[in-house]
């Protein structure tokens, strides 16, 4: 074998020249061992002979006596080209073989290991490159999207602290009148999903469940008159009967077996009396009716000695405004009543412009929550879903795509979508899907409301059987009624485009 220094072995291998190196390695020219016939090797049968094995052993002299000799049957029929084969011949050739063959093997696993790790070095390059870009446009992008200087968790943990503090208060005035039963605050919106639409004036918003109080009912009525993509019901209020012993000895009168003058002088009136139109419970009244408990509360209130309290005009909803000269939080207090055990209420809050004092909306935020906690437990810590909505909405502002819009694009986008696949390298993907996703929904002229007729949310979020064998309405539905509103929507799509070309 030719023989190769350490040096020139490795100027081999860094030259990129493995092929070479597997060559020169291999021997030029083997020299296999020449054949001797059998009647020079074996003159007698009495008497061992010298074989003469001239380069293969180096001048070594093998002595093979007869009698150790045991030749194969068949031995004088071996011939191949017409020429004897030694017994030397016959059994040094497999091992020179192997070896040859090992040493190529050797090799060429050597060569396929080096390749790979050329190929490894050169994709990591590749993406190390890709990498550092991708990072350059994010840092600038992120840098544009205005997150709200106020720490939304704070904010949120704030907001929940003081409502709690009413509720134990709302319970001590409330406790032996016939008014609704406020239950705990639930934050809702976009505060407490982790993002919002706005940089100042955060509002954090909350639902108050409301229970009926002694001696009557609730009873949930879908509004199926008016045929339109939101489902509205009404609260009818029912007295029922208090004549039982246990009822007897709260000493109170029974609505309903005693005489309205007897009522009157000894008891408080009804819930009928005080909130409702026509026996249904009436959004403005209890929203008058809710400013006035908030503020005859709130000098009790521990806050009140620090903080100061607005109350802020709102015809469906309880807003205020509480200050200490440093920080200021904006609070809105919707009120409405559960269907059964789920995660659906209606709602004292509409997206109507003209409703009904006696039309609550049904309302899904509670669940939309439940489904942004949810995708905030599963992902990982560089998850960026949230600044993908925080660009959108601040993006389309002024145009006619409203924020819940694109919000329920974006819980479409989380809800098929791996969590995994929304992390920092993915931003910009996850945005293009986005955009994508509203061009493909103003020119289908549909977009399927997120909760309703959802069968694949997480388990933890409760929904009526009703709003899972229904049919998700079309948030659209108005573009595919006008063909105007639908024109105009294409254009402002194309005008949404050009500020986000002024992004990336």
């Amino acid at each position: 074998f030719p023989q190769i220094s350490l040096s020139n072995l490795s100027v081999l291998v860094s030259t990129h020249k493995p092929l070479v190196l597997i060559f020169s390695l291999c021997p030029a020219k083997v020299n296999w061992p020449q054949a001797v016939s059998i009647d020079a090797c074996i003159p007698g049968l009495s008497e061992a002979q010298t074989l003469n094995r001239g380069s293969i052993c180096s001048r070594s002299h093998l002595r093979i006596s007869l009698h150790r000799v045991k030749l194969p049957e068949g031995f004088d029929s071996l011939k191949k080209g017409g020429h004897s084969v030694s017994m030397w011949q016959q059994e040094s050739l497999p091992w020179q073989v192997w070896a040859v063959a090992g040493l190529l093997v050797l090799l060429l696993g050597l060569y396929i290991f080096w390749m790979k790790r050329n190929d490894e070095a050169e994709n990591s390059s590749e993406e190390d490159e890709e990498d550092q870009v991708l990072g350059n446009d994010l840092r600038w992008l992120l840098e544009r999207i205005q997150w709200p200087v106020q720490d939304l968790q704070g904010g949120c943990e704030w907001a929940i602290h003081l409502m709690d503090n009413y509720t134990v208060y709302f319970g001590h005035v409330l406790s032996n009148s016939f008014y609704p039963v406020l239950q705990r605050a639930i934050g809702v919106g976009s505060a407490f999903e982790g993002w919002s639409p706005r940089e100042q004036d955060v509002v954090y918003r909350v639902l108050i469940p409301m229970t009926p109080p002694r001696g009557h009912s609730f009873h949930l009525e879908l509004d199926s008159a008016e045929h339109r993509h939101v489902r509205n019901f009404r609260v009818r209020v029912q007295l029922e009967c208090t004549c039982s012993k246990e009822q007897k000895a709260e000493k109170m009168l029974c609505f309903l077996h005693h005489p309205e003058e007897e009522l009157r002088e000894n008891q408080d009136l009804s819930l009928l009396d005080t909130l409702c139109t026509d026996s249904y419970l009436d959004v403005h009244k209890t929203a008058r009716w809710f400013y006035q408990l908030v503020r005859a509360v709130w000098p009790a209130l521990p806050q009140s000695h620090s903080w100061h309290l607005t109350l802020l005009p709102s015809r469906r909803s309880c807003q205020i405004k509480v200050t200490n000269g440093e920080a200021s939080f904006r609070i809105e207090m919707l009120f409405g009543v559960r269907r059964g055990y789920s995660d659906v209420f209606v709602s004292s809050q509409t997206r109507e412009a003209l409703t009904l004092s006696t039309t609550w909306p049904e309302a899904y935020n509670v669940a939309e929550v439940k489904f942004f906690k949810y995708i905030a437990r599963q992902a990982p810590p560089d998850s960026l879903h949230l600044r993908c909505l925080q660009l959108f909405s601040r993006v389309q502002l002024g145009f006619g795509f409203s924020t819940y819009m694109v919000k329920t694009i974006v819980m479409h986008l989380l809800n098929t979508i791996p969590v995994s696949q929304w992390r920092r390298r993915y931003f910009l993907r996850r945005l293009g899907d986005i955009n994508v996703n509203l061009r493909s929904c103003l020119e289908e002229k549909c977009l399927n409301h997120f909760i309703i007729g959802n069968r694949n949310l997480p388990q933890e979020i409760s929904l009526p059987l009703d709003i899972l064998s229904a049919e998700p309405p079309n948030l659209f539905h108005h573009l595919a009624q006008d063909p105007a509103s639908h024109s105009q929507a294409m254009s402002e799509y194309q005008d949404l485009q050009h500020r986000l070309g002024g992004l990336w």
